[in-house]
């Protein structure tokens, strides 16, 4: 499939909602916690096991993402959101056939394989079309569709909710839920894959990006060979693992806070801090990443770390004692978070060129993977290990959140060690970058 490229007079500002299409239909991901309790009910599951779904979907969202970022270079972004739609939507018909026969094998299999790839590839698909669309504002652009998958939340959630209390909690219920939300996704997700364009690349041409490529231009081979990429791989692993921590566990972990005290945190209130969260993370990643074409990459990552670092300790020391506070700091933490995702292809751009920029950013979200299992491992592990010691409420946390200040200041020091990339890794130049990659483009069929 060859990349579509720009009529005569089409405008850039038709490909972020192309790419909003599709992460905001990926972004349900998020709202995976909607049918654990339903399918833990149905189907006789421990809480661990209706989160294996979701755990494998981020875990294959990395891999994919790496594996799968050099074709995504090579083919395009129509192919990329084609190959997300079919996967994703796939992920849910199996999903479904999984809840219908009542083997839950499937369902991980669905959602988490298969969905995870398209997770993976949906991802990445409009990252370096959108960069190359927007040079003069990448960390804008790329923010509005990242944005889709922080907020794809708020749309699927009570969507989701509203479908298993029409259709039942049970196995034939979920099974009706999960075959909608694929055909619907589909559907949503075409309107993406119709209307992406990729620039003209005829000199003077319109519908061509504002700029050519400038500055250092940098393989994705050789990018996993510098220091750069593996101190981005630490700030992006460090940030996430941080904002994970607190949105994994957000419910339980307001209500405990607070457990003991004059203001106890109802189920009710406790759902409404998990959706004020999912608004922050959508929020931060189009605000934050917007203020990092104004005062630089590094400078608003020293922002995500230190300050995100300065969040967890009062809500550690104080946390308890004012909701207010512990509700502040923690939107703040999970705008970090969001933001994070969203500025880092800009960051990959500053220092790696858009030659490739989207192979670059696959493999970087390796450190995706790693972070969604890290990030729950050691808030739950930590509050079990606390609860069978005897104790509760905010000490259930305390030396979770002294490791999380810990991870975000090693991921300050990585971003601190950033430098420009060294001259022996760059491409001969950059118009010998734009030959090679319509070469490659062209060798397609």
């Amino acid at each position: 499939m060859s990349p579509p490229v720009a009529p005569p007079g089409w405008s850039r500002w038709l490909v972020p909602p192309a790419a909003l299409s599709v992460h905001l239909s990926i972004g349900q991901a998020y709202a995976w916690s909607v049918f654990k309790p339903p399918l833990e009910s149905a189907l006789g599951l421990s809480g661990t096991q209706s989160a294996l779904p979701f755990q494998l979907g981020i875990v294959m969202l990395g891999l994919s993402a790496a594996f799968g970022g050099t074709l995504v270079e090579r083919n395009g972004p129509r192919w990329a959101m084609t190959v997300a739609l079919v996967c994703f939507s796939s992920g849910f018909l199996l999903s479904a056939l999984g809840a219908s026969l009542e083997q839950y094998w499937l369902i991980v299999f669905g959602y988490g394989f298969v969905g995870g790839i398209g997770l993976g590839i949906g991802y990445i698909s409009p990252v370096s079309t959108l960069i190359k669309w927007f040079p003069d504002r990448p960390g804008m652009a790329t923010g509005i569709a990242i944005m889709g998958f922080g907020g794809g939340a708020l749309i699927a959630s009570p969507w989701s909710a509203q479908m298993l209390e029409s259709f039942g909690g049970d196995s034939s219920g979920i099974a009706l839920a999960f075959l909608v939300h694929g055909l619907s996704y589909a559907v949503f997700m075409l309107l993406g894959v119709l209307l992406v364009r990729v620039p003209s690349r005829a000199p003077g041409a319109r519908g061509t990006a504002r700029q050519a490529p400038t500055g250092p231009q940098v393989s994705a081979k050789q990018a996993i060979r510098t220091p750069q990429f593996w101190f981005l791989w630490l700030v992006l692993c460090m940030n996430v693992t941080a904002g994970i921590g607190i949105l994994e566990k957000a419910a339980p972990m307001i209500t405990d806070f607070f457990a003991g005290t004059s203001t106890p945190v109802s189920v009710t209130a406790a759902a409404g801090f998990v959706a004020l969260l999912s608004a922050a993370n959508m929020a931060g990643r189009i605000g934050w990443s917007s203020t990092s074409d104004l005062i630089g990459r590094k400078n608003i990552y020293r922002v995500y770390l230190g300050v995100g670092a300065l969040m967890y300790a009062l809500i550690a020391l104080f946390g308890d004692t004012s909701k207010p506070l512990f509700i502040l700091c923690a939107l703040v933490i999970l705008s970090f978070y969001g933001g994070g995702f969203a500025t880092i292809p800009a960051y990959l751009k500053d220092l790696f060129g858009t030659y490739q920029v989207g192979a670059i950013h696959g493999r970087l979200l390796t450190a995706w993977s790693l972070a969604g299992v890290l990030g729950p491992l050691i808030v739950n592990w930590i509050a079990d290990r606390q609860e069978e010691a005897g104790r509760h409420g905010a000490s259930l946390y305390g030396l979770s959140f002294v490791i999380m200040i810990g991870l975000l200041v090693v991921g300050f020091v990585a971003n601190e060690l950033v430098r420009p990339v060294h001259a022996r890794h760059h491409v001969p130049q950059p118009q010998e970058a734009d030959r090679v990659q319509q070469q490659s483009e062209s060798a397609q069929p």
